[in-house]
This record gives structure tokens, C-alpha cells and sequence, in this order.
């Protein structure tokens, strides 16, 4: 007996035709007939009454079929057991820092045999990924999330301003963010990120300026060279202040209320990863 030949029974079980069950199986009727016939013999039992307008289970074919399904789906236990762990593809950005690191070392520790593949991209191709099933999940912040999407809450991000390290106010333990009304502010395209540049500007005109532009580049690291010998500003994670290496550049908290964006976790809203609760209990526990 062979597992093909009850995949076949199990087919024509289901759709009582054997045409039907070859086009399931994407194989000729032909094939399906022969090994059915096989299986009849090796078993000694006819499993179903044909006639030219329909097919019937005989009662020996109605005692083999929950038998069939069992051995099926142990085979494909014991494949499951030996097969490769699915990894986790997951979507990150440069500005998740410290908590990136502290994430994937509580992940492995969890499930120390599931590879992770990160992919850093812009936040719109994440969501875009995770919606087509591309990405198991991805970090965003303060995203509206595309139809299929749905994104967990898992901590708040606050930001820290980065000054010149000569600046006077680099040697502050923290300031206000009116303290900064004559410094031009360096901070990216609002189509780059729009929830961030928002809450910058917004947070200027509340504290009663508006921020003079300062120059635009093309990465962050660019930017903080300039503002290394240059009088700017612009904004930075502290999650991510706390990794970098930049001697000319002070990264000084704002005073509370202060400001920050929320985390959280794009998923699919109908298909999650199986590794989910693993990576939440990991944000949890980095989080701790």
C-alpha cells in the first residue's frame, strides 16, 4: 500500500467522481483508475461501486476512509518534523535602534531554531509586503495600515533632539523645545515620513515658532555629519541615539511632555505568522 495510492482513494472519496478528483490531483483520470484499482486488490475489497452516471462508497470503502486520512496526515506530521523551520521574514527600519537588538536576542531565546530575515524598507513597501503576504510582520510607527493590515500596539518611541556637541545646549540634561526657535531644523521630505514630520512641526508652532528649514539630505548619517559642524537640529529615536557613534553630535532629551511616535507590529489581519506569539512575547519581554 502506498501513501499515493491512498491520496488518490481519499480524492475520489471526497468528490465521488474520478474525473473531478484528477483534476484536483492534476493528473489524468486515467492514473487515479489504475492505482484505485491497485489498491482494491491489494486490499481484497472493491471501495466503490462504479456505474457510467455515478460513484458510490462501498461499505469497505466507507471503514477505509477515516483510516486513509489518519495515515495521511501522519505522513505529513513526520515530513513536518524533519522539514526545515519556516524563518521569519520581518520588516525593520534604521531608527529602531537599541530595541531592535533587544527584540531579536528575546526571539531567540524563545525559538532558537526559527531564522530571521530582516528587510529594511520604507514603511509604505512594508505595510505593502506584509498585506501581500510577503513579510510575516513589520515594525511601524504611527501607520495607517492597508486593507488586510492590522497593526499591534507595543511601545512608545520617544524622540531626542540632536544638536552640534559644541552647541550650548548640548550640555543640558534636557530642554524645552522653544529652546530651539533659532536653530534651523534639519528633518526629511514629509513624504518620507509623514507622521514624523507632523509631529515636529506641530510640536514647533504649539511651542510657539515656526522651525526655519534647515538643508535636506539623503540619509540620516548625512544629516548628522552636517549638524556635526554645521549650527542645526534635527530629531532622532533615542532608542536609536543610544546605538550610534557620532563624537560631534549630542543627542539631549525634550522635557515632558516631550515627543514621541507609538510602535507597533503590522500583521495580517486574515493570515499571522506562526511565529506570532513567539514575537510578541519577545517585544514583551524586551519591553520588561
Amino acid at each position: 500500500m502506498e501513501l499515493r495510492q491512498l491520496t488518490y482513494f481519499v480524492a475520489v472519496a471526497e468528490e465521488l467522481h474520478f474525473g473531478r478528483a484528477a483534476e484536483r490531483l492534476h493528473i489524468v483520470q486515467s492514473a487515479v483508475s489504475q492505482q484505485i484499482q491497485r489498491l482494491e486488490r491489494e486490499l481484497g475489497a472493491e471501495l466503490f461501486d462504479r456505474s457510467p452516471r455515478r460513484v458510490r462508497m462501498t461499505a469497505a470503502g466507507e471503514r477505509l476512509l477515516p483510516e486513509a486520512r489518519a495515515v495521511l496526515a501522519a505522513a505529513q506530521k513526520a515530513r513536518a518534523a524533519v522539514a526545515e523551520p519556516a524563518g521569519l521574514r520581518l520588516g525593520t527600519s534604521t531608527g529602531l535602534g537599541a530595541h531592535l537588538d533587544r527584540v531579536l536576542a528575546a526571539f531567540a531565546e524563545r525559538a532558537p531554531d526559527v531564522p530571521v530575515e530582516l528587510l529594511s524598507l520604507p514603511a509604505s513597501e512594508r505595510l505593502t509586503r506584509v498585506a501581500a503576504g510577503r513579510l510575516d510582520a513589520a515594525f511601524v510607527r504611527s501607520a495607517e495600515p492597508p486593507p488586510g493590515v492590522r497593526v499591534l500596539p507595543l511601545w512608545p518611541d520617544p524622540l531626542v533632539a540632536a544638536l552640534p556637541a559644541s552647541h550650548p545646549l548640548a550640555g543640558r540634561p534636557d530642554i524645552d523645545l522653544a529652546d530651539l526657535a533659532g536653530l534651523p531644523l534639519a528633518l526629511t521630505p514629509r513624504r518620507n515620513n509623514p507622521a514624523l514630520v507632523d509631529l515636529v512641526v506641530g510640536a514647533c508652532h504649539a511651542a510657539g515658532f515656526e522651525p526655519v528649514p534647515g538643508p535636506v539630505n539623503g540619509s540620516l548619517q548625512d544629516t548628522l555629519a552636517t549638524i556635526g559642524s554645521r549650527p542645526l537640529w534635527t530629531v532622532v529615536y533615542a532608542s536609536h541615539a543610544r546605538v550610534l557613534h557620532t563624537p560631534r553630535v549630542a543627542y539631549v532629551p525634550f522635557r515632558a511632555p516631550g515627543l514621541a511616535l507609538s510602535t507597533g507590529l503590522a500583521v495580517s489581519a486574515a493570515a499571522p505568522t506562526p511565529h506570532l506569539e513567539k514575537l510578541l512575547l519577545a517585544c514583551n519581554d524586551h519591553e520588561r
